[in-house]
């Protein structure tokens, strides 16, 4: 089996996995003598909220004022950066981000994260494979990012230069599908 193709299945295999610890899929309500509805998936935002790693994110996107947006039925496709990959750009970076005159900065680099659709691990694979060996992916920043496969692990280059892995790929959530990566991405 290939690179692209063991990688492709791990993918696959990883929709509502937990991948060291840093998304958890949320369990369908338990089923009770009485006919209870079971709880509706959650959606990008609530899955964000939930997992514990993307605080910095959550905070980001309440301050552009995109909770709403991303809330919607979408679908969309989230790259995800952590607590962590926040924490590694300069300091001051994310406070003066979220500084209500900067909205519209924060604005344009959270929606250089969103792709319309949803786009699985296996589709950006597939696009990767038929570009021979990357991807060009339009965001709804209107910016490019490029993907890539390098060591069996989805690499993205942002417009800056900085590259970033797919930590965690295809966390389902209701109005579309959410990669974890451990960076940020901006947008030149």
């Amino acid at each position: 089996m290939s690179k692209f193709n063991s990688f492709k299945a791990v993918a696959l295999a990883a929709t509502f996995a937990v991948s060291g610890g840093v998304m958890m899929a949320v369990p369908a309500a338990a089923h009770h003598h009485g006919a209870k509805p079971a709880k509706a998936a959650p959606n990008i935002v609530e899955t964000a909220m939930s997992t514990g790693v993307h605080n910095t994110l959550v905070a980001a996107v309440k301050a552009a004022g995109l909770v709403e947006t991303l809330s919607g039925p979408g679908p969309f496709t989230i790259f995800a950066p952590t607590d962590d990959a926040f924490g590694e750009l300069p300091d001051g970076t994310v406070a003066t981000l979220v500084k209500p005159e900067n909205k519209g900065t924060l604005t344009g680099i959270l929606t250089y994260h969103a792709v319309a659709g949803t786009v699985t691990a296996g589709d950006l694979i597939d696009l990767i494979e038929a570009g021979d060996g990357s991807a060009t992916i339009t965001t709804l920043s209107g910016g490019t990012l490029t993907a890539m496969i390098d060591d069996g692990s989805v690499v993205i280059t942002d417009a800056a230069g900085r590259t970033s892995t797919v930590v965690q790929a295809d966390v389902t959530t209701s109005n579309g599908v959410i990669h974890v990566t451990d960076g940020v991405f901006l947008p030149g």
